[in-house]
C-alpha cells in the first residue's frame, strides 16, 4: 500500500505540493487529473527521488517504508517504477544490456541471485512479444529513434521484467496514437495484482477508458480538491474542473 500523509515539496524555492493526503491499497489502480501547473508531475517526480525537489513535510509510506528516507536506487529497489511523459534516448547503450543490468541491479539489492543470461532472454523475449516489442529493437540502442509509441511499449516492457509494487504512470497517453494507447494499456491492465499499486497521472479521459481506475483524485496547485469513482472522469471530461477547484482552473 501507498500511503501519503500532509506531502509539501518545492522546486526551485517555490511550493508545489501543499499538504497532499492519499491511499493506494496494493491491488488498486488510482488516477490523477487536473489543470497543467497543480502539481502532477511533481508527486511522480517527488516519490520516485529526482533530484532538485525538496520534500518540507509529510511522509509517503510503501508497504511500511518512508520512500523519502531513501536514495534514488533504494525506492527502485522498494518496488517504485517510474514510466515517464517523455521517455529518455540513451545512444550507446543497448536495449538488451540495459533491461539485464538494471534487473540484475534490483535483484542483487532484494537478495535475489541473478539470472543468468539464458533466463533473461527467455524473460524478455516473452514479455516483448507479448507488447508487441520486436527483436530489433531490443539490439537497439535503448530508445533512439523509436516512435513515441515504440518508447512508452519499451517502458512497459521495463515495468513487466522489474515487477515493482508501485507503477507511477506520468502521462503515459502522451503522443500515442489509439493503437498505441491500446497496446500499451494491455500492458498495463496485465500487470495489475493485488500485490501491486498503480498511479495513473492523465490530462484525458481516453485512456481511462482502457486502463479503468478505482478512484479519480482531481488535483489543483498542490492539493487534492476531490475524489470519486472512475465516472468523475466522465464528469471532467464533460464540464472540465472548474466545478470542482473554482478559480484554481483558471
Amino acid at each position: 500500500m501507498l500511503k501519503i500523509e500532509n506531502l509539501h515539496a518545492t522546486v526551485g524555492g517555490s511550493e508545489i505540493l501543499r499538504g497532499i493526503s492519499l491511499e493506494i491499497p496494493n491491488g488498486e489502480v488510482h488516477a490523477i487529473m487536473g489543470p497543467n501547473g497543480s502539481g502532477k508531475s511533481t508527486l511522480s517526480y517527488v516519490l520516485s527521488g529526482r533530484d532538485g525537489y525538496e520534500v518540507t513535510q509529510g511522509t509517503a509510506m510503501l508497504n511500511g517504508t518512508n520512500l523519502l528516507d531513501l536514495e534514488v536506487d533504494e525506492r527502485a529497489a522498494a518496488g517504485v517504477f517510474l514510466a515517464f511523459q517523455y521517455p529518455h534516448e540513451i545512444p550507446g547503450v543497448a536495449t538488451f544490456i540495459f533491461l539485464r543490468h538494471a534487473l540484475n541491479s534490483v535483484r542483487e539489492a532484494r537478495g535475489q541471485e541473478e539470472l543468468t543470461t539464458p533466463d533473461f532472454m527467455r524473460l524478455v523475449k516473452g514479455k516483448a512479444a507479448e507488447l508487441g516489442v520486436k527483436d530489433e529493437m531490443l539490439k537497439r540502442p535503448l530508445n533512439v529513434g523509436f516512435s513515441g509509441g515504440e518508447k512508452k511499449r519499451m517502458e512497459i516492457l521495463q515495468m513487466a521484467i522489474m515487477e515493482p509494487s508501485l507503477c507511477i504512470l506520468d502521462e503515459t497517453d502522451s503522443g500515442l496514437d489509439i493503437d498505441a494507447l491500446k497496446t500499451v494499456s494491455e500492458g498495463v491492465n496485465a500487470l495489475r495484482s493485488p500485490d501491486r499499486s498503480m498511479l495513473v497521472i492523465t490530462h484525458y479521459q481516453r485512456l481511462l477508458d482502457y486502463i479503468v481506475p478505482d478512484k479519480v483524485h482531481v488535483l489543483s496547485r498542490g492539493q487534492i480538491r476531490h475524489s470519486g469513482g472512475k465516472e468523475l472522469a466522465l464528469e471532467l471530461e464533460k464540464s472540465g474542473y472548474a466545478e470542482f477547484v473554482g478559480e484554481d482552473a483558471a
